[in-house]
């Protein structure tokens, strides 16, 4: 499970941070379902509310800037996935 200020990858927002995480319900007086507030950073006007259990969406911890470097060279695949090459820009040249 991510935690709340956490930066992550999903495969269709692209990097994000993880606002919140909240339990919604579709019926009042039910438990509901626990859910990640994702806000994608490079599109600050979005917010994406993801199951934390059984979502379709893949999310995992950002990648390491070791990775990063790895995928920085197969140039091919940051060309066909934009999110993907913002993602490791975003690791390779962040300010810490």
């Amino acid at each position: 499970m991510f935690e709340k200020k956490q930066v992550i990858y999903s495969e269709t927002q692209g990097v994000c941070a993880v606002e919140n995480i909240v339990r919604l319900s579709a019926v009042k007086g039910e438990p509901g379902v626990l859910y990640y507030v994702l806000r994608p950073v490079f599109d600050k006007d979005k917010v994406s509310y993801i199951p934390v259990d059984n979502h379709q969406v893949a999310l995992r911890e950002l990648f390491s800037e070791e990775e990063a470097r790895e995928l920085e060279k197969d140039n091919e695949a940051l060309e066909k996935d934009e999110r993907l090459k913002e993602a490791v820009n975003y690791v390779l040249h962040r300010e810490d």
